[in-house]
């Protein structure tokens, strides 16, 4: 077993990295409440062991601060789903069937899964049938989390860690199913992505508009 997964402090600072994408080893221990040089300690062994990588940025006179982020080693170090079995799957289905086949297989799929959330999240107020996806996808291993965007009527969904990363990473039409999904489970909003990990962000990012104003 690795120092990573014996360590509590360096486990949060691997989520912390995760859920916020990059951070000075000062903001990271002003967060998890150790002093920077522990911090820094901690840093040096995660970069040796690959899972994180620093990046310098200026911040105002004197050195530039060192900006931490996560490898695709360090996302690897959060669980994924069976994407062998899936990788697969896909692989020999697209090697078998046209694309516009298979991507009407996984449109199907999502629309499926979509019928299945939606019974499990039920009905009433917006915030409540998305607090309980957040929970759905966490259990499903995504790092999800969401918010109202300002004080306007629109909520954000984002998800730190996909469970079919590395799927999607062969296969990005899973992306475009996982939208329909998100679409689908909630036929009363807009829903549009507007982060995504295959582009570089830190998360998937989905933002869900009521068509509708909610009832007071």
């Amino acid at each position: 077993m690795s120092a990573s997964t014996q360590s509590p402090t360096r486990e949060a600072a691997l989520t912390l990295l995760l859920r916020q994408g990059e951070l000075t080893a000062g903001q990271l221990a002003d967060q998890l409440s150790v002093s920077v040089q522990v911090m820094r300690r901690h840093l040096r062994g995660l970069e040796e062991e690959g899972l994180v990588e620093a990046s310098p940025a200026p911040e105002g006179p004197g050195r530039p601060s060192n900006r931490w982020h996560l490898t695709s080693a360090g996302r690897g170090h959060f669980p994924d789903g069976s994407e062998h079995f899936a990788l697969g799957l896909l692989s020999s289905m697209a090697a078998s069937m046209p694309p516009d086949q298979v991507r009407g297989l996984l449109r199907q799929q999502a629309a499926d899964k979509a019928t299945d959330y939606r019974q499990q999240i039920g009905s009433g107020p917006l915030p409540k049938r998305i607090e309980r996806l957040v929970d759905l996808r966490r259990r499903e291993g995504y790092v999800a989390e969401f918010r109202r965007e300002g004080d306007g009527p629109a909520w954000l969904m984002s998800e730190f860690h996909c469970s079919v990363m590395r799927i999607a990473e062969q296969f990005p039409c899973v992306c475009d199913q996982e939208l329909q999904l998100i679409r689908h489970t909630f036929p009363d909003c807009q829903v549009d992505r507007i982060h995504w990990l295959l582009e570089g962000s830190h998360a998937c990012g989905f933002r869900l508009l009521p068509l509708s104003p909610e009832p007071c």
